[in-house]
């Protein structure tokens, strides 16, 4: 089961380690893939963030998914797609998916579109 305790010391190491590129949003710890989303989630981003995280789940062995929202102040739709597209992907392995550390703002994104249902949105 997903520890998000252990989560939050884990990525506590990797906050130090910022000023890094955008492939080192991308953390495999044990079976877990942890993906730090950027402040704006958009088409521009998406893409790319699909095609890493992809990569990832079909090498690694990847069992789970964490997007952490953290940094995160916008996301549209895009942003959407690639938590359906990786949840499509990972279910079909028997994984989940988990959303960390969103605000407000894009808990209620989560919700409206109804991935609360198949999706875990931690507090």
């Amino acid at each position: 089961m997903f520890s998000f305790s252990l989560y939050r010391i884990m990525m506590t190491d990797i906050k130090q380690e910022r000023g890094k590129s955008m492939e080192e949003d991308f953390r495999v710890i044990d079976n877990y893939l942890m993906v730090k989303m950027p402040e704006e989630v958009d088409h521009h981003k998406s893409a790319y963030i699909s095609k890493t995280a992809d990569k990832y789940i079909m090498k690694e062995g990847i069992g789970n998914v964490v997007f952490d929202f953290e940094d995160t102040k916008f996301m549209d739709s895009s942003g959407i797609g690639i938590i359906i597209g990786r949840y499509k992907k990972i279910a079909y392995f028997g994984g989940k998916v988990f959303a960390v550390n969103a605000d407000t703002r894009i808990k209620r994104t989560l919700m409206i579109c109804g991935l609360h249902k198949v999706i875990e949105i931690m507090e």
